[in-house]
């Protein structure tokens, strides 16, 4: 599954943190990862730089299958599995139930990234909308926190959120809004994740979200390969590039690197439940039996 994204150049790694944190949201698969030791490679990287666990997210069906397999090989994958509203054009019934069944896995921690992008043309909205509301009940349903991708389209997506009932965790991946939305969405119980785009220079209003949010509501991530923080832009990412963005965050909310990366680490502990996920080993032998490869 390796792509133009794997092949960019990668920046040399940042100075590691001061404390363990968590990269809330990733693709391993489009950093070029196809093995088992590809996957431990890239976590040796993140965890020379104090970013020790990911929660490795797919979406759509053949990446669905593999993120269940990449957290049976690694203790510090989680993985988080549905259909990313782009893809949500021609979906079909038996192509949603294994979804469903994938998203019982052990070692699934989440159902995402899942929402609304009226940024692409890929997929009508109707149909991006009505799949959204299929994954939040599937969310419901888990007992799974559910993991929001949102482009261009957040009053329909709070609109929706509110219409279907929201799941008892909610976390906006790569949030985008401004600080009027991020109140908004903290009032609603929701928590929200910063990926590379708050270190950008031309991001004040998704900087004062990022500096307004409550410590028990925030999360960090990388969406790599995907959004490299400043001052790497437009280089290939991976978990290991984290520490700039949990630097930014803490520079903008006046607090150390230390208390940040902690802080994270903590919200990511309690919200995706990663101390109670059984080892990768023993989770091979409970996963569905139709893991297929794509």
């Amino acid at each position: 599954m390796s792509g133009a994204h794997g092949r960019r150049e990668r920046p040399d790694p940042p100075e590691p943190l001061p404390a363990p944190t968590v990269d809330a949201h990733t693709h391993l698969d489009a950093c070029g990862c196809e093995t088992a030791a590809d996957v431990v490679a890239v976590l040796d990287r993140a965890a020379a730089v104090g970013v020790t666990r990911v929660v490795t997210i797919a979406d759509d069906l053949a990446a669905a299958r593999w993120v269940v397999r990449a957290a049976q090989w690694d203790d510090r994958v989680a993985a988080a599995v549905a259909l990313h509203p782009t893809r949500t054009a021609a979906v079909t019934e038996d192509e949603f139930a294994e979804i469903e069944r994938l998203a019982a896995s052990p070692r699934v921690v989440a159902v995402g990234e899942t929402g609304l992008d009226y940024y692409w043309d890929h997929s009508p909205p109707q149909a991006q909308q009505n799949w959204f509301r299929r994954h939040i009940d599937l969310a419901k349903r888990l007992g799974r926190p559910l993991m929001i991708h949102d482009r261009d389209a957040h009053d329909d997506v709070l609109r929706i959120l509110r219409e279907e009932g929201a799941p008892e965790t909610v976390v906006f991946h790569c949030f985008s809004g401004d600080a009027a939305m991020a109140r908004e969405c903290v009032d609603a119980g929701y928590v929200l994740s910063f990926a590379g785009p708050v270190t950008f220079r031309n991001a004040k209003p998704l900087q004062e979200a990022a500096a307004l949010v409550p410590d028990d509501h925030l999360l960090v991530e990388t969406d790599a390969p995907f959004l490299t923080p400043h001052p790497h832009r437009g280089r290939a990412n991976e978990p290991y590039c984290l520490p700039w963005t949990v630097r930014a965050v803490a520079a903008l909310r006046g607090v150390s690197d230390e208390e940040l990366a902690e802080t994270t680490r903590i919200n990511a502990e309690r919200v995706f439940g990663l101390d109670e996920l059984p080892p990768a080993a023993a989770a091979a032998t409970l996963a569905p039996t139709d893991v297929r490869s794509p």
